[in-house]
């Protein structure tokens, strides 16, 4: 079968007239919600068809696989549970190829081949970036389930929406006065060099100058590099603390020759999951992980006090208790970003049903309702936590977990407020035109 294949998760199950109220009825608060507009076509039966802008090969394959695994399950909850106003769901996956170019005829191929209701997906911040023109110009919401701060900042348009996890400027400034109490406050920061990487190096470096720290270093690797070795001769000596992220294929390689370079005798670490995502972190030559720490957006590991409707996600998505896929051991899951597909699916149904969605021609509808969300509560909708909703820039707040290396596994230390990583809005969506 060729790559360029039509991939199609059909969804369709038992929708009956009490599951479908039952939907509506959950959106009926999101409809009174100010600044939202409602608007009218004829209904219809077919599908509600969803776009998914998958990773499924580059650098990203990992996560695009997860992600995919994610949706999937996602989008079996809600078809079971009566679909979208009474509408079965369709998921229509394209491969981007984990490329900018790439992800915008992805854009176009769902807008008008596919007829798509909306595109959602993805991971990468310079995919975002060079499909996020294409969707404004289309017309066609375009829900992201990334982390840059490339919504955040304005300069998407308004048809670009990150509902679903929090971005990297919520998480450093998240990070920081933990870093500063705990770990030191001379801090070297090792990142790939592109959007995701600068947006840590721009924004951690205030956050920890707030709390009394600073970054004695800066080393940016470029994200082709299949050896690292060369790079941790600039690492001050009297660093603290190395805070360290690096995504895709090679991280690996990356945290062993840490390793292999600081024995045990090394600054504090302190990295992103990033830099472990889809990794076991019981692989030869991460012994000397042992003690450090990790943001985590979502605990890899089941968590002693996890609360039953985590326990039930874990199950419809089929992770063990050590992350890895139930049925095989040694593919281990990309946890701490994959809920956010599971959170922003639940969005747009919310989103669609508040609307009384019915066609493309609701489309900008849509996107108001999302714009006037808040509160997000944590439970079956939202497993990793309370959310909170900024409609002017598009962007989500929520709790983030430090997780400590504790024989060999990732163990909540510390869950972050949302009020830790909120910060003033630069820009207003909602005054932009469609």
């Amino acid at each position: 079968m060729s790559e360029n294949r039509k991939s199609l998760i059909s969804l369709n199950s038992g929708l009956t007239r009490r599951s479908a109220l039952k939907g509506l009825g959950a959106a009926a608060g999101l409809m009174a919600a100010p600044g939202f507009v409602r608007y009218g076509q004829a209904q219809s039966s077919e599908p509600i068809k969803i776009g998914f802008q998958c990773h499924r090969t580059g650098i990203g394959a990992a996560y695009g696989r997860w992600y995919e695994r994610v949706t999937t399950a996602a989008a079996k909850r809600i078809n079971d549970a009566g679909g979208i106003n009474g509408r079965p769901l369709e998921i229509i996956i394209e491969d981007d190829g984990t490329d900018p170019k790439r992800g915008a005829e992805v854009i176009e191929k769902f807008a008008n081949q596919h007829k798509v209701d909306l595109v959602y997906g993805t991971l990468f911040s310079h995919v975002v970036v060079g499909s996020a023109p294409a969707a404004g110009e289309l017309k066609v919401p375009y829900y992201v389930v990334s982390e840059g701060y490339h919504v955040a900042s304005g300069k998407m348009n308004r048809y670009c929406v990150q509902p679903g996890i929090t971005d990297v400027k919520a998480q450093a400034r998240s990070m920081a006065p933990w870093i500063a109490d705990n770990l030191g406050k001379k801090v070297t920061l090792v990142y790939p060099d592109y959007a995701f990487g600068h947006d840590h190096r721009d924004f951690f470096t205030p956050a920890i100058e707030e709390q009394g720290g600073e970054v004695v270093a800066k080393v940016p690797i470029p994200p082709t590099e299949t050896s690292f070795t060369r790079y941790f001769p600039q690492i001050p000596r009297d660093t603290d603390v190395i805070y360290h992220v690096m995504v895709g294929p090679a991280v690996l390689t990356f945290v062993k020759e840490m390793g292999e370079f600081f024995g045990s005798g090394g600054p504090q670490l302190f990295g992103f999951i990033d830099s472990l995502e889809a990794v076991d972190i019981a692989s030869p030559g991460l012994e000397f992980l042992e003690g450090s720490h990790f943001w985590e957006g979502m605990p890899r590991y089941a968590q002693q006090d996890q609360p039953d409707y985590v326990t039930a996600y874990r199950e419809a998505v089929g992770i063990d208790e050590n992350g890895a896929s139930v049925n095989d051991a040694k593919d281990v899951s990309t946890a701490a970003h994959m809920f956010g597909c599971w959170e922003t699916l639940n969005i747009i149904k919310a989103s669609m049903e508040a609307c009384d969605y019915k066609g493309p021609d609701d489309r900008a509808a849509v996107i108001e309702a999302t714009e006037a969300m808040g509160e997000m509560a944590a439970g079956p909708d939202h497993p990793q936590g309370k959310k909170l909703f900024n409609g002017k820039i598009h962007q989500v707040f929520g709790e983030q977990s430090i997780s400590q290396v504790a024989d060999g596994k990732l163990k909540v230390v510390h869950r972050t407020s949302i009020e830790d990583g909120t910060y003033e809005p630069e820009a207003d969506y909602t005054a932009m035109s469609f």
